[in-house]
This record gives C-alpha cells, structure tokens and sequence, in this order.
C-alpha cells in the first residue's frame, strides 16, 4: 500500500548516482567491417571518452582505454574524433588535441601531428579516409589571445608523418571534404559570420588534381536562407544533401551541373542542427533507399513512391542520436532511445523488422518503470494562438501518493540552444524528480528544432521575448487546467536554456525559482569578435538579438544581469570552471551583483568541467544541491540529500 506524503517529499530508489551512470553512453558509431564501433563518455571516469566496439557474436572490446579520451574541441563541441583507414585507427585526443594514430588490432600509439606551441592551440576534428594514405580532416587554430581569433582549413594528413596538406580554406566554418567514388572530385560545407549552419551554408565542390590539390570550387547547393546540413556522394557526378530550401530539411539529389531534386516533398525536418561537424541524418541503402530520420525517429525514404515511412520496429525509439547512425547487416546501427527505453545502441534489420539492443541502456538494472514517468505528448497555445509542443512528465513513484487536494510543484526544463530541442525520452534526471512527486514538463518553444524553419525563426531577433513567454505559457497553462501548484513553479535550464531561465526569473513572476546552469547573462560582453565566447557562437545573437551597433539597447534590456534587482524568487547557480562557450565570468558578475540585495541564492563552481557537466561526482552534488534548493524554496523535506546553504 502507497504512504501518504506530500509532493516533493517522496522517497525515491532513483538517485543522484543512478542519474549520473546513466549520462555519458555512446556516440560518434559507424560500421567497420562487421564491427560496429563507437565513443563511449564514461562519468564515472572523469568523463573521459573511450572508443569501444561489438562484433556479430556480441562480443565487446575497448580499442582505446586509459588514458586516452577521443574528444576534440573543434567549434568547442567538437567533431567526429575517429577514423578507421585500413588497419589503421585515427583519433583526436582531448588532453592535446593531437591526431594520433594506432596499427589494429594493438598496436601502439603514435602521434601523427605535432604538439602546437600553445597548449591545445591546433585542433582537429570530422576526420574521413582522403586519398589512399591520407586522413582528411578539419584544421582550427588559434590565432591570437582572444577566443575569436581562429583559423580553419580543410587538410590532408599523410599517415606515414608527411607534411601536411592544405587543401581548401573557402568559408570561416567548414566539414571535412569527402571524396568521390573513383577520387576524381571531392565536397564539403561551408560558410560564414554570421550566419549559423542552420541560417544558411554552402555545399562545395572541387575537383581533385592529379597531384592531390584541389581545383577551384564550385558551391552547388544552399546559400543565404538554405542550410545544407549533411552531404554524401551517390555516384561519382552526383552528391546526396539535406537542404531546406522550401523551410524543411528534405533529401535532394544533385548533380555536378547544380540540378536538384527533392526525392520526397514532406513537410517533415530529415536534417537537424549542424552543432557538431560529422552529424549524420540520413545514410543511403542502396536501390533509391535510404534509412532518414525524421525528426529524430527512424524511417526510410524511397525514391521511386517519393515517400518516408516509419520503421515499425523501431516505433518506440523517439530519439536516435545524430552522432550514432550508420547502415549495418541489411538495415542500420544506431544510438536511440525511447518514452520507456533508455539509450541504447541498436541494430534495426529492414528486411525482418526487427530491433536488436547490441548494448543495453545504461538504465537497465535500475528501479522498476513503475517509477519512470510516462511522458504525455501535449501542445499548447500561447495568448497570442501560437501553438507551442512540449511533453508532460506526472509525478510517478508506486510507493506514494499526495495528501488529498495537493497539487505538485512543476519544473520547466528548458533546452539548450537555443536551436535544439527536448525529446520525451527515459531520463533520470527527470525521473530523479518526477519519482520524488514532482511534475516536469519539457517545452520546445519558439525557435526549437524539428517543426520546421517558419518555427525555428519564431525566435529571430526575439530571444529573451519568445522563449520565456512561451515557457511561461506552458507553465501556466498547466496551473490553470488543475495540473500543477501555481506557487511553486520553478525554471531551469543550462546553456541557451539558462538565460532563458534567468531572463524569466528576472522578467515575469510565474516562477518561484530558478536554477541556472552555464548561463548566458550578459548578451553584450558575451557576443563578438571582442565578447567573452568562442568563435562558432560569437556572432550566434546577430540573429537571434540583431545585428550590432544597431541592437545594442536591446542587447543590454534583455541581459538578466541588467534586471538582478528584479529577480522573482532565490536562483540556484551551477558552473563549470573549465568553460569556454559560457565562461564563468558571467555567472560570477551575476552572483556578485546580488550581494546586499536579501535575494536568497547559491552558486556552486566546479574544477574540470565544461559547457555541460560529464563528471560523475559533478552530476550527482548538482542534482543533490537542486533538490536541495527547491525543498527550501517550497518548504518540504528532502530526506538523503546535503542541505544547500543559501546566501542573501
């Protein structure tokens, strides 16, 4: 029989440790041989990221163990760290940033580039098979004392230690160039301050001379206004791109003359955000198949019906990873999860549709489902009639119900971004909470991904504006239906999602508390080639605020940090120290600016992390000191957790 408590205080067997060993897992996969390989983040191993593999029998080994860590910094979030080139694996290692190279199965491991003269100043990233002998990959490097000052180029590196090769520099921003079937023409991405790879980019072509240079380019695709986001060769004239030309991510061959066709009109996203170079959406499968992912779910295209059907196998996997989709053994391999499976690398065979688990989730083990919330599918409509998604996590904890009459205490997870999105996938770190009696609800407001460019650029010029009223309608909207308490709402999000949250702590009095994790605080001194980030996002707010000096008043009216004296209720800081996108300098002017003010706060850094938190002992004092904060703020006990100590 369930015990009476009330919502928030409910005694959970999931924790903070069980939601820090589920983060991590697998990206990066591709097929070598009858292998499928892949990166695996280990939490529990400072976050390092080994590079695994499985065989047809099932077996599993670690090609790259300690200490090595097959992570890049290109863009700050890196690309694709790995490669295999006959018998030879190559890598990009976090602690250097250095190519290195090992002859499989063991042999050992050698650098293949030099060590640059500024530590971590040369990185490397989306590494591909070039001409025979030669590994191709993105070049950056850093320039000057400030974080904007970087240089890109697409290089060959020669395997046996040559020299290397620059083969092009056309755009800012750049992916690797892929070679042709028959090696006489090569393509890449490409493209410029200021737009973002989701604005607009540029496919390039060139041909490969004689001497292994390249010719002049010519760009065949995308432009102002069409994002490319992933190509791939058909045949030796003709390429295979993901392009939005007529506002959704559709799949359209192209010839070397610049002849496109779209071979499936749909108003469905098949590409994504181009956050990390290497991203894959769609792999072909021979015969004018290709498996695509169609907003993120598995499906396949077929050229000659000119349709996209869901994979029925594969219906209860809701997120398949962009970094972890190859063909495999007469269908694809995978990284996907589900509403009640956690993320899992996968096999989906076509031909007898049927889905194999090549290595479980990390969930597996855990507490029954009973005590995983079942995420509801909702869409809600703000004042003004637009139409907002988000997904609905109840309390969920078989142990429990609330005193009668009780309503729970809501939080409204933001995603980062801000052009990303939330998905209704197993996830302890909503589950931590939902089992303990809160409601989460996770929204994907004006400018998410996967609904199309007219919704992306709902957010145009208009972040801080769009995205914390339709939060804030969802939020409401869910104390009005009988849902949620009204008096205790809280906001949290990191990164994108963290200005959100402090630009609605700071501008509306829906919530009663924030956490706020990685921030942006201070859009003018974080922004340009002088601002406080990195190159790939530094003129990210030309679009999403406007263009500078013309904006700059609305630049400094949307910077929480400008309206701390306004903050609604206490805000909770999460930091990691090490972070280049969102320094601390900004969480840290923040937290300075409320001493005096009687605004109850905490602000908890952490050595050795990131943009984003990939320690295990980091993840598990984050999610403490949260709950933590919010028993405080709503005025409920939080047993088995360390008291947070809060300022004023």
């Amino acid at each position: 029989m369930s015990r009476i408590a009330p919502y928030g205080a409910w005694v959970s067997p999931i924790t903070a440790a069980d939601a820090a060993a589920a983060e991590g897992g697998a990206s990066w996969l591709d097929v070598v041989g009858e292998d499928v390989w892949w990166a695996e983040a280990r939490p529990g191993e400072g976050g390092r990221v080994a590079l695994v593999r499985t065989g047809p029998g099932g077996e599993r080994d670690e090609v790259l163990p300690a200490p090595w860590n097959a992570r890049n910094r290109v863009h700050e979030y890196g690309g694709r760290p790995w490669a295999v080139i006959g018998d030879t694996l190559a890598f990009t290692h976090w602690d250097d940033q250095r190519v290195y190279l090992r002859r499989l199965p063991g042999g050992e491991v050698l650098p293949l580039t030099p060590e640059p003269e500024t530590p971590q100043g040369v990185r490397y990233g989306d590494l591909r098979p070039g001409l025979a002998g030669e590994l191709w990959a993105v070049r950056e490097t850093s320039t000057g004392p400030r974080p904007t000052d970087i240089t890109r180029d697409l290089i060959a590196l020669p395997l046996d230690g040559g020299p290397a090769r620059i083969l092009a520099a056309t755009h800012h921003f750049l992916t690797a160039p892929q070679l042709a079937p028959g090696g006489r023409h090569a393509a890449w991405l490409g493209w410029d301050h200021p737009a973002m790879p989701w604005d607009g980019t540029e496919l390039c072509v060139a041909e490969v001379l004689a001497d292994g240079s390249f010719g002049p380019h010519e760009v065949l695709a995308g432009g102002p206004g069409v994002s490319v986001c992933q190509l791939e060769w058909a045949t030796p004239d003709r390429l295979l791109a993901l392009q939005d030309p007529g506002g959704w991510w559709n799949l359209h061959r192209i010839g070397l003359d610049g002849t496109a066709v779209d071979l499936a009109p749909v108003g469905e996203e098949l590409g994504g955000a181009l956050w990390k170079l290497g991203s894959r959406w769609f792999v072909p499968l021979g015969g004018g198949r290709h498996a695509v992912l169609s907003s993120s779910r598995l499906a396949v295209l077929d050229e000659a019906t000119g349709t996209v059907t869901p994979v029925p196998a594969a219906a209860g996997l809701c997120e398949w990873s962009a970094t972890g989709f190859a063909a495999y053994a007469g269908g694809v391999a995978g990284v996907a999860s589900g509403t009640q499976h956690g993320s899992a690398v996968v096999h989906v065979d076509l031909a007898r549709d049927t889905l194999t688990e090549l290595v479980p989730p990390r969930t597996d083990g855990l507490p029954p489902a009973a005590y995983l919330p079942r995420p509801q599918d909702r869409v809600f409509t703000t004042p003004e009639g637009e139409a907002v998604p988000a997904y609905v996590f109840p309390p969920s904890n078989p142990d429990f119900t609330a005193p009668e009459g009780e309503l729970p205490p809501f939080l409204i997870y933001v995603h980062g971004g801000p052009t990303g999105r939330n998905y209704p996938t197993v996830d302890l770190d909503v589950a931590f909470f939902t089992s303990r009696g809160f409601g989460v609800v996770a929204v994907n407001y004006g400018g998410s991904t996967g609904y199309g460019r007219r919704y992306r650029e709902r957010l145009r010029e208009q972040w801080g504006v769009v995205d914390v009223a339709d939060c804030a309608a969802v939020a409401e909207a869910l104390v009005a239906e009988g849902s949620a308490d009204g008096a205790r709402l809280a906001i949290r999000g990191g990164s994108a999602g963290g200005f959100t949250s402090a630009a609605s702590m700071t501008t509306t009095t829906t919530y009663a508390a924030g956490t706020v994790k990685y921030p942006v605080l201070d859009l003018y001194r974080w922004t340009g080639a002088d601002g406080e980030t990195h190159d790939f996002e530094s003129r990210y707010l030309d679009s999403l605020v406007g263009p500078l000096p013309e904006a700059e008043a609305r630049y400094r009216d949307r910077s929480p940090i400008n309206h701390a004296g306004t903050l609604a209720g206490p805000v909770l800081f999460l930091q990691g120290l090490d972070d280049r996108i969102c320094p601390p300098e900004q969480a840290d002017r923040f937290v300075a600016s409320l001493t005096g003010r009687g605004i109850e706060h905490a602000y908890l850094t952490f050595e050795g992390e990131q943009h984003g938190f990939r320690r295990a002992e980091t993840i598990i004092v984050a999610l403490e000191a949260e709950l933590s904060f919010y028993g405080q703020v709503f005025g409920f006990e939080t047993p088995g957790v360390p008291e947070l100590g809060l300022s004023t």
